[in-house]
């Protein structure tokens, strides 16, 4: 039996979360494409007859601009140390740029290169990121092309992490695919649907956390920053927390009910007892 923990890592939207999701078949983390839609770190399970892989996704490391921020980072460098092996995603349609290569400084020195959305990139866009990415990054590593969205590249990638597995225990039963919490998970589609719904208008200054679980009914109080956002999340006549509310029922087992409430707490993202009560 091989067994071992696997981080994935890069900048803000990468595609971290989509080859996780698209490894496990299954949805275990949120996928926007907003920045630091990850917050926290999720761990996703892949168990086969002959081997057990913990994947670690973490928040996109950016440049922070608030305690939320400073604390998505820290979040993100404490899944890079005591792990078997780190996947260090950069985006195959955008040229590697200085965050690239001071989260490449923070990665063992064999951690293996994903260039990620080759779907989107042409050939020839692929292979002069590659040669990018061998040049400009650590030496040493793998480097694989893969799109987290076709699965294109993900067989051969996947192959490569278990050849690197040490000899070990299985850590969780053959039926567990995540260690999230349902409440947790919960309040992120919320967040998710939220992102989709309001788009660019409110991004980075929302928040969600399930205040009562009594089944099947489920309360979510959504945090804003400001009255102006309270407006827009929502909506006229209730028109997005409906939507919101309708597409994360769809998401659930059938006969939840889910009740979404929304609160401004001022510049939560830079409070830290605000940020300790989210579980950032």
């Amino acid at each position: 039996m091989k067994s071992g923990f696997v981080t994935l890592v890069g900048r803000p939207n990468v595609g971290k979360s989509t080859l996780l999701n698209h490894i496990l078949g299954q949805k275990v983390t949120i996928v926007s494409d907003k920045p630091q839609t990850t917050r926290t770190q999720v761990r996703g399970v892949l168990t086969r007859p002959d081997a057990q892989v913990v994947f670690v996704d973490t928040p996109g490391i950016h440049k922070p601009r608030t305690l939320l921020g400073e604390r998505l980072n820290d979040a993100a460098d404490a899944a890079i140390g005591d792990v078997d092996v780190v996947c260090l995603l950069v985006d195959a349609t955008m040229p590697i740029g200085p965050g690239d290569k001071w989260i490449a400084q923070r990665v063992p020195a064999n951690a293996i290169v994903v260039v990620n959305k080759t779907d989107k990139a042409e050939p020839t866009q692929v292979l002069t990121q590659l040669h990018a990415a061998a040049e400009q990054l650590a030496g040493g590593n793998e480097y694989f092309p893969i799109s987290a969205r076709t699965g294109e590249g993900v067989p051969e990638l996947l192959a490569a992490i278990l050849d690197r597995l040490p000899e070990g225990p299985q850590y969780y039963p053959d039926d567990m695919v995540t260690d999230v919490p349902e409440a947790f998970w919960v309040a992120e589609l919320v967040r998710e649907q939220l992102l989709a719904v309001t788009r660019d208008e409110v991004p980075h200054s929302v928040a969600a956390r399930v205040t009562e679980w009594e089944w099947p009914r489920i309360r979510v109080e959504i945090l804003v920053e400001r009255d102006s956002q309270k407006g827009i999340v929502i909506g006229k006549k209730g028109s997005v927390l409906k939507e919101v509310g309708t597409n994360v029922r769809k998401q659930l087992p059938p006969g939840a009910y889910v009740e979404l409430f929304v609160k401004v707490d001022k510049d939560w993202q830079r409070k830290s007892r605000a940020l300790e009560r989210l579980g950032y």
